[in-house]
C-alpha cells in the first residue's frame, strides 16, 4: 500500500488582533504592542466615577496637557509586565547577593556610631520620599488615557516602594532587626527641622491634581536632584567615612535611575513637541519647581558640605531638559 504525504502551507486569517491591526497594520505584533496598545476603555460607559462625576474613565481632561493620540508616548525599553518582571528579578538577584553579603560579614553592624546615626538620619528617611513616589506614580496610573502611559508609571511606583523597602533593611542592619532604627530614622522624618523642607516638598506633590505636572515634578525634576544628591554625591562622603561597603546596598538605586531617565526623557520630549501650549506649561512648571525643589535640599547640602555639587545637579538638570528643548532661562539661587 502506498502511503502519500504531502504538506500544506495554511494562510492565518489574520495575523494580530483587531486593535493592533487597525493602528499598525495586519502584520505579526510585537509583545509590547499587543500588551500596550488601545486596550482601555473609550466608550460605553454606563456612569461616571463617583469620586469624580465631573469626567468619565480614562477622561483627557484630567490633565491641561493636549495630545492627539497618547500613544505616542511609548516606552523605548519596550516593557510590559512580563518583560519588566524579568527585569527587575536579574537587579534584585544582585541586589539580595549584595545584602546578604553585608549582613553575613556584620559590614553596617561594624561602622561606627557616628556613621551609623547619621545614615538613620541621612539616608532611611528617603523611604519617606519613595513612598511620596510610590502613591504618586500609582495615582498617574490610574488618570493617564494610554495603556503606554500608564504602565511606565505603575511599574515605576512598584520600584519606588521596593527602594523604600532597601532603605528600610539598611536601618534593621544598623539596629540588629529590633525596629529601633526605623522608629529613630522616622522621628528624624517627623521632628528634625533639617528634613522639614523635604517632608513638605513629599506632601506637596501628593495634592498635585493634573496628572502630567505630577509626573513631571515628581519624575523628572525631583527625582533628578534626589538621586544624584543622595546616592552619587553623599554616598562618597559616606564612603570617605568608612562606609564603602554601602555603595553595594544602593547600587540598585543607582542602576534604576539611570534607566529610568530613559523613559521618563522620552515622554518628556514627545510631550513637549506635540504644540506651544504644552510647551508653555512644562516651562512654567519648570521654573515653579525647580527653585523650590532646589532649596528643599539646601539644608541638608549644608549639613554634609556639598552646596556646591547642588549646583552642579541643577545645571545637570537643566542640560537634561534641554535636550528635549525646554530651557529654563537662568539657574536658580
Amino acid at each position: 500500500m502506498a502511503v502519500e504525504i504531502r504538506t500544506l502551507a495554511i494562510e492565518p486569517i489574520r495575523n494580530t488582533y483587531g486593535h493592533i491591526a487597525r493602528r499598525f497594520g495586519d502584520k505579526p505584533a510585537t509583545r509590547y504592542q499587543e500588551a500596550s496598545f488601545d486596550i482601555e476603555a473609550k466608550i460605553n460607559f454606563h456612569y461616571k466615577p463617583l469620586w469624580d462625576p465631573q469626567r468619565t474613565l480614562n477622561d483627557n481632561a484630567r490633565t491641561n496637557v493636549k495630545m492627539v493620540d497618547w500613544y505616542a508616548v511609548t516606552d523605548p525599553r519596550q516593557y510590559y509586565y512580563g518583560s519588566y518582571v524579568a527585569n527587575r528579578a536579574k537587579m534584585q538577584e544582585v541586589a539580595e547577593s549584595n545584602y546578604s553579603f553585608c549582613d553575613k560579614n556584620n559590614v553596617i553592624e561594624n561602622l561606627n556610631e557616628n556613621l551609623k546615626n547619621d545614615l538613620l538620619r541621612l539616608l532611611v528617611p528617603f523611604r519617606h520620599m519613595e513612598l511620596a513616589a510610590n502613591m504618586n506614580n500609582s495615582k498617574i496610573a490610574g488618570d493617564a488615557v494610554a495603556a503606554t502611559v500608564a504602565q511606565m508609571h505603575i511599574f515605576t511606583a512598584m520600584d519606588r516602594l521596593g527602594m523604600g523597602q532597601y532603605l528600610s533593611r539598611i536601618a534593621l542592619m544598623i539596629d540588629g532587626a529590633t525596629g529601633q532604627g526605623l522608629d529613630k530614622s522616622k522621628d528624624y522624618w517627623m521632628n528634625d527641622p533639617l528634613l522639614q523642607p523635604l517632608r513638605k516638598l513629599a506632601e506637596d506633590t501628593l495634592v498635585i491634581d493634573d496628572w502630567f505636572e505630577l509626573s513631571f515634578v515628581q519624575n523628572l525634576l525631583i527625582d533628578g536632584f534626589m538621586y544624584p544628591f543622595v546616592y552619587e554625591v553623599y554616598d562618597k562622603i559616606i564612603q570617605k567615612n568608612g562606609g564603602v561597603c554601602l555603595s553595594m546596598l544602593t547600587e540598585f538605586m543607582r542602576d534604576w535611575h539611570k534607566e529610568t531617565q530613559r523613559w521618563v526623557n522620552a515622554m518628556c520630549k514627545t510631550v513637549y513637541a506635540e504644540n506651544d501650549e504644552n510647551k508653555i506649561l512644562m516651562e512654567s512648571w519648570a521654573k515653579l519647581w525647580i527653585p523650590v525643589i532646589k532649596n528643599t535640599f539646601l539644608n541638608l547640602a549644608n549639613e554634609i558640605g556639598c552646596v556646591e555639587s547642588l549646583n552642579e545637579i541643577e545645571s545637570d538638570l537643566n542640560c537634561r531638559l534641554a535636550k528635549f528643548g525646554l530651557i529654563v532661562s537662568g539657574e536658580s539661587k
